[in-house]
């Protein structure tokens, strides 16, 4: 039983990939820290903050809705990890990758159990 969003993996994985963002973008250069840098860690702060905010409105259908806002900040960051390796920034860093590819796994997961329980 789900009392509150911070129960739930895929936020508690979300909040360890903003700690990751976080260190991963204090090796950018200067100026990339706060043009490049920032929007990954808004992109990666918005992940954790949209699953909370879902789970503290009235019912599924509002959940559903902030978890796939959660899924479109998720790609945002991939790509902007992808730029920052094109741009030389930063290496692979198969962590990050297989924590990205999980909270999908599980923000999509989630969303099935949600419909699934309104119908």
């Amino acid at each position: 039983m789900v009392k509150s969003h911070k129960d739930l993996k895929v936020w508690e994985e979300s909040m360890l990939l903003v700690k990751d963002v976080y260190e991963m973008t204090n090796s950018f250069p200067p100026d990339e820290r706060f043009t490049l840098g920032q929007q990954m860690r808004r992109s990666a702060i918005s992940i954790p903050s949209n699953i909370a905010e879902g789970a503290g409105r009235r019912g599924n259908k509002e959940w559903v809705r902030f978890i796939y806002i959660s899924l479109g900040s998720l790609s945002e960051l991939e790509t902007q990890i992808d730029i920052a390796k094109m741009l030389g920034f930063i290496e692979e860093n198969k962590i990050i990758i297989d924590r990205v590819t999980f909270i999908r796994i599980m923000a999509t997961k989630l969303i099935a159990s949600l419909d699934n329980s309104t119908t």
